[in-house]
């Protein structure tokens, strides 16, 4: 059975840096996301972690795990919003203290979707992969963004709603700063490899695939014991991302999780937007899921509200979700059973 955190009003929020810290060039940034947190009346306490980055990594891993594992079991933290993603969170995967977590909201995605990922398969409880802390310094949030905490203060047993977005963000431009962080220039549609409606439903699972695919052959990764032992064997509806692998590599890592049993009763596949989608020879991202749409027999729709190219949903790991893909809109409705 999955266990649903819940984010109470006024609630004090950690912030630890589990992959990459902020560099003290942008402090200025990581305290202006949380002034935004306190002026909606959360409390916040930030690791030393935040503010240092050093080599890839904002400490040592044995640093790292500390203080993750203090905030986790921290009673009196009750949420954890990592300043943004990084690359080596899978150093400190080892070091955590499953047994001892205490569900608390974990929220974030990029290189943190490595350590939603695991925790969610190591505990059953779920967590959330949506925006990051320093995303939401502006002023104001767009619509899709601003869902997180509507989302996070979903009651287990209650459901929650959320449309795609609008416009999304092409590219990023930090010399012309934005009241609400992102410029949604373009606009969003959600497509489906039949070019056909489609209705899908799973237990939600996934990530940034460049790095939640090595969490394939640890323990860290074992998705056929969570079907069994928290969703009785539900299907399980995949959402990916891809920040920076070309078409080809793509294709090997979806065939690895093919042959891992990944995608033993998948219900479906969504794969976010991606700058990195690099064709090779010809060979583009539509192959790659057309492929992968054919060999496992499901429905695949891409371009959805998720990952480096914002805004993003709020998607919870082990949550049911019921999503209606129509005419490159998409309404997701998602279950905490």
């Amino acid at each position: 059975m999955i266990q649903y955190p819940f984010l109470e009003k006024g609630t004090t929020i950690g912030v630890t840096a589990p992959s990459s810290g902020v560099d003290k060039t942008l402090h200025k940034l990581l305290e202006q996301a949380v002034l935004r947190l306190e002026a909606k009346g959360y409390g916040v306490v930030c690791g030393q972690t935040v503010w240092t980055q050093h080599k890839a990594k904002s400490a040592p891993a044995s640093i790292r795990a500390d203080e993750l594992n203090d905030f986790l079991q921290n009673d009196k933290i009750g949420m954890i919003f990592p300043p943004w993603g990084g690359e080596l969170l899978i150093e400190i995967l080892d070091q955590i203290e499953y047994e001892r977590i205490q569900p608390k909201w974990i929220l974030g995605y990029s290189d943190t979707s490595v350590l939603l990922l695991a925790i969610t398969l190591m505990t059953g409880i779920a967590t959330a992969h949506g925006t990051n802390l320093m995303d939401i310094r502006g002023i104001y949030s767009d619509e899709t963004t601003a869902m997180w905490e509507t989302v996070l203060a979903t009651r287990p047993g209650k459901t929650n709603q959320q449309i795609s977005s609008e416009q999304y963000q092409k590219k990023w431009n930090h010399e012309e700063p934005s009241p609400c962080i992102f410029k949604l220039t373009e606009p969003t549609e959600w497509k489906t490899i039949l070019g056909s409606s489609v209705t899908l439903r799973g237990r939600l699972l996934g990530g940034c695939i460049d790095v939640i695919r090595h969490l394939i052959g640890t323990p860290y990764g074992d998705v056929q014991t969570f079907q069994r032992q928290y969703i009785h064997s539900e299907p399980i509806l995949w959402y990916l991302e891809n920040c920076e692998l070309s078409t080809t590599d793509l294709r090997r890592s979806l065939v690895q999780m093919k042959l891992a049993g990944w995608f033993a009763h998948c219900s479906g596949i969504l794969f976010g937007r991606s700058h990195a989608n690099k064709s090779v020879e010809g060979y583009d991202e539509r192959d790659v899921y057309k492929e992968i749409a054919e060999e496992l027999g499901i429905p695949v729709v891409y371009d959805i509200d998720c990952g480096h190219m914002p805004p993003q949903i709020t998607l919870v790991n082990g949550a049911v979700a019921e999503i209606e893909v129509r005419n490159g809109k998409a309404a997701i409705i998602q279950i905490f059973e």
